[in-house]
């Protein structure tokens, strides 16, 4: 995708996805394009952007981060107690329908994927799960 850039005394103010109205080479717009690395989902991210104004167009740069492996199981846990919660939330909007033992399902299932996420020491054996 391209991209526009305006540059005042070497720092970028505006990042546009739209032709400015001035257009390129006027008002300190330039051109610019996104250099993103591909990832490895779960196991690697983005960092914040940064720019190269050496170059023309203007590079928007994205950096990459690797994600251990106890990082990625804090985030499988929590997404497995954020289900518990929905059935949890979705019993209790009805008390006629309540059902308590949809909700001791729901903590059974998320403490076995706990301890399933707990038992993993690899990038490998959590994307198995």
């Amino acid at each position: 995708m391209t991209h526009f850039v305006r540059v005042e005394n070497g720092e970028v103010k505006d990042v546009w996805d739209t032709p400015p109205k001035e257009g390129v080479g006027n008002n300190g717009w330039r051109n610019a394009v996104e250099v993103r690395p591909s990832i490895q989902a779960g196991r690697q991210g983005y960092t914040a952007h940064r720019f190269d104004l050496n170059v023309d167009p203007v590079q928007i740069i994205w950096d990459t981060y690797e994600i251990s492996v106890d990082e990625r199981k804090a985030g499988m846990k929590a997404n497995a107690g954020f289900e518990f919660q929905q059935a949890v939330n979705q019993q209790a909007r009805n008390p006629e329908t309540f059902d308590a033992g949809a909700i001791e399902t729901a903590r059974q299932a998320m403490l076995t994927k706990q301890a399933a996420i707990d038992a993993a020491t690899t990038h490998d054996a959590l994307d198995a799960l």
